[in-house]
């Protein structure tokens, strides 16, 4: 096991090891461990109380960060005829069919979101194997299978993030930057536990918000309470 770095050291001694921080003394703390010299992704973990080896317990959507995420994503469009150019005037970064589909049977994956049009998807079908495992595979479920590319494209730019819960339960994902002044951070944290409350399945039992962590890419977790995370707590 690899020995952790002075600066994470460094970052570590600042942070309470069994305290729940309330949201706000979370999003102070995690930016303060923040110390390299880049500017550092602030992420989220949350574990919830839902067993994903059932259907009906997997938690999984995309939701709109109103702060973005600091970073703004590739995003490559199946779309033929009008809809290729509603994707592009939305901004598009890549925009085709069936040539784009050879490029990526041919190895090629240099994007990070892909959108189709349902009438694509006989097509884009054939490259599950390549894009499943990458977690880039269009799906109506997330909103990157639709008519409206156009707003899908907008939305994504603007801050849209996927989410999905692992194995074990958990959901990893961005919640900004820490350049991010705290009030943007905070905006961005509520709106994604709000919205997992919100998606919470009728099958899960017993505590759902089981725990939340937040981190710098190269900082340590901050626990956040988990009982004081929803903006609407009492």
């Amino acid at each position: 096991m690899p020995k952790a770095g002075k600066k994470y050291l460094e970052s570590a001694k600042l942070v309470e090891k069994d305290k729940l921080y309330e949201p706000e003394e979370a999003v102070d703390l995690v930016k303060k461990t923040a110390n390299a010299k880049f500017d550092q992704t602030i992420e989220i973990a949350v574990r919830l109380g839902v067993n994903p080896k059932h259907a009906d317990q997997q938690v999984r959507g995309a939701v709109v960060l109103p702060s973005g995420t600091g970073k703004s994503q590739k995003v490559l469009v199946f779309a033929k005829g009008e809809k290729a150019k509603e994707a592009e005037d939305a901004g598009a970064d890549i925009v085709g069919a069936e040539d784009l589909v050879e490029k990526i049977q041919g190895g090629w994956t240099d994007f990070e979101v892909a959108v189709a049009t349902p009438d694509m998807m006989g097509t884009v079908g054939r490259l599950g194997k390549i894009l499943g495992p990458r977690g880039l595979m269009p799906n109506p479920k997330v909103g990157t299978v639709t008519l409206d590319v156009g707003r899908a494209v907008t939305e994504i730019k603007a801050g849209k993030i996927e989410y999905r819960t692992d194995k074990a339960g958990n959901i990893h994902a961005p919640i900004g930057k820490a350049s991010f002044e705290d009030a943007k951070l905070l905006e961005n944290f509520y709106t994604i536990i709000d919205t997992l409350v919100k998606v919470k399945p009728a099958a899960a039992k017993g505590q759902y918000l089981r725990s939340i962590t937040l981190s710098a890419t190269m900082g340590p977790g901050v626990k956040v309470n988990p009982l004081r995370s929803s903006s609407k707590k009492d």
